[in-house]
């Protein structure tokens, strides 16, 4: 078997992932290494059947720079095995990297009694997507040489003295009475400000208890209560005006009784 593949990642960093058996097997697709890392579990879809294989898969790197990967295994579910040996080359092209795999496989049971065009369409997308994979690992974090600084200009390079925070000086508040004003300012020449504002600047002078206590204004003042002072008045007129009356009455009865 034969099938060639090109990633967009330079032939330097795919070379790199191939020689590291680790990274290989993450890039298998549909491999699960076990938790000793003596070998894993492989997931095979061919045709509308999947097919689980347990084994080992073995890295070496040859002579002229490419890698060998070798494995065996058999069916989680059935007697079946499979081998195969797999040679991959790595070939720097214009914007990428040519992988080409050559070798070959055998074996037995369920994958035998299989129809050999589903086979071969099953090895070519396993060996597309493995390909993908270690595009994908060949471009990690860390891979790619780091971007050069910009240069320092002269303004840069210029270093000003030291200041401390407690030597800064601290401009007044806005409402500071002791702040001092622009000479070249003259306050009669501000604009007058509007009644809201000097009311609400009034309101603010006073203190939090005058503002607390002081009655509401306006629309919410209580209504007084009425004055106590009429019925009192009433009173002092009233009662000399009763005593003349009956003054006047004892009088005009004396008088009558004295024409009887």
């Amino acid at each position: 078997m034969e099938h060639e593949v090109f990633v967009p990642v330079p032939a330097e960093s795919v070379r790199a992932v191939l020689s590291d058996p680790l990274r290989v097997a993450r890039a298998l697709p549909g491999f699960q290494r076990d938790a000793a890392g003596e070998g894993g579990r492989l997931k095979v879809r061919i045709g509308g059947h999947t097919i689980t294989y347990r084994g080992s898969i073995t890295v070496d790197r040859t002579a002229d720079g490419s890698s060998m990967l070798a494995g065996d295994a058999v069916e989680a579910r059935g007697t079946g095995a499979v081998t195969f040996t797999l040679t991959a080359r790595a070939a720097a092209t214009d914007g990428g990297t040519t992988l080409t795999f050559t070798g070959d496989a055998t074996g037995d049971g369920r994958v035998a009694e299989l129809p050999a065009d589903a086979v071969e369409s099953a090895a070519q997308r396993l060996l597309n997507r493995f390909a993908e994979n270690l595009a994908t690992a060949g471009r990690e974090p860390g891979g790619d040489p780091e971007p050069p600084e910009p240069p320092e200009t002269p303004e840069a390079l210029e270093v000003g003295p030291e200041l401390s925070v407690y030597e800064t000086d601290v401009p007044p508040p806005s409402l500071d009475p002791d702040a001092d004003l622009d000479p070249g300012e003259d306050e009669t020449d501000l604009p007058p400000e509007p009644a809201a504002a000097h009311a609400r600047r009034t309101m603010i002078g006073r203190s939090a208890e005058e503002v607390d206590h002081s009655p509401p204004r306006g629309r919410y003042a209580p209504v007084p209560a009425p004055a106590g002072t009429t019925a009192s008045a009433t009173l002092r007129w009233a009662a000399p005006a009763a005593a003349l009356a009956v003054a006047s009455a004892i009088v005009v009865g004396r008088a009558l009784r004295r024409r009887r």
